[in-house]
């Protein structure tokens, strides 16, 4: 099963840290997603490149995670080399 099976996500970014929410869609994958979606595996994700501090946040009456990411942004994203549609 992959993480998009059973839940969506939202991103933002303030400076130089970004901010990435993962919402399971339905209450019975909460656990699931609560059990195995660790900041070290979010961390394993984005790999070497990123160097910074996550932050994981349970919100169980949301059914969602949030992860902090400092440092994620070299700098901010008017910094970053890899600007999107900023």
């Amino acid at each position: 099963m992959q993480l998009h099976d059973i839940a969506h996500g939202r991103t933002g970014d303030k400076g130089d840290t970004s901010n990435i929410s993962v919402i399971a869609y339905k209450p019975e994958h909460w656990a699931r997603l609560e059990r195995d979606l660790t900041a070290e595996k979010v961390a394993a994700h984005f790999g070497p490149a990123f160097a910074g501090e996550i932050t994981r946040y349970a919100l169980p009456q949301l059914q969602a995670l949030n992860f902090v990411l400092k440092g994620a942004l070299k700098g901010g994203v008017t910094r970053s080399l890899v600007l999107d549609a900023h």
